[in-house]
């Protein structure tokens, strides 16, 4: 199900409320009352949060499948983020003015059921996003990172392959199973401000 540009402004404000309050208190928030009924759907989502105004990567971590509530997802996804990517240190509250919040929300991963040399064109850059599952390793990125380092397909594929910790060319190995998915993009255009439905290309 398709949300509306008022849920999605409602994800990134609770997110950003989120990171907010646990870093002043260490107390993860509760869904607010006016949660829309929508939001307590299962949804696989992840939070990015990017410095502004460069846009660097700061933090991103979510949940690929709809394990949870999507309002309860989110919460625990933007505070993740924040402190847990093993990537980055810990965001610091005086940090915020200076961070931009964005929410994808998941469609659940789809097989893809094709031999490996076809894998290319089983997918579209900009609407879709991958998974790899292989033995032990398992790798994600999200539909509009291919966008934004202007990667073909096959670039897509291998990049997913090294975020997975295995060689670039794991995706011809039939071993390897391969999902994608789609995602809904809402993201503030500056610190607190309008947030906006970013659309595929």
């Amino acid at each position: 199900m398709l949300l509306d540009i008022r849920d999605g402004e409602f994800l990134v404000k609770l997110s950003r409320a989120a990171v907010e309050e646990y870093l002043k208190s260490g107390i993860k928030i509760s869904p607010p009352e006016n949660t829309p009924p929508e939001l307590f759907e299962k949804r696989g989502v992840f939070v990015t949060l990017k410095t502004y105004p460069k846009g660097e990567l700061r933090g991103c971590i979510g949940y690929p499948e709809p394990i949870m509530p999507l309002v309860l997802a989110t919460i625990d996804a933007a505070i993740s983020a924040a402190v847990r990517d093993p990537r980055f240190y810990p965001v610091r509250l005086e940090e915020l003015p200076n961070i931009t919040f964005e929410v994808t929300v998941l469609t659940p991963p789809e097989p893809i059921e094709v031999p490996p040399e076809e894998l290319p064109r089983a997918i579209k850059v900009g609407r879709d996003g991958l998974i790899v599952r292989c033995g032990y390793a398992s790798g994600l990125l999200l539909p509009q990172v291919p966008v934004e380092w202007g990667w073909n397909e096959e670039e897509f594929l291998s990049q997913t392959c090294l975020k997975a910790g295995l060689p670039p060319n794991c995706w011809l190995d039939p071993r390897c199973q391969f999902y994608k998915f789609q995602g809904q993009i809402f993201t503030e255009t500056e610190p607190y401000g309008e947030v906006i439905e970013e659309k595929s290309t």
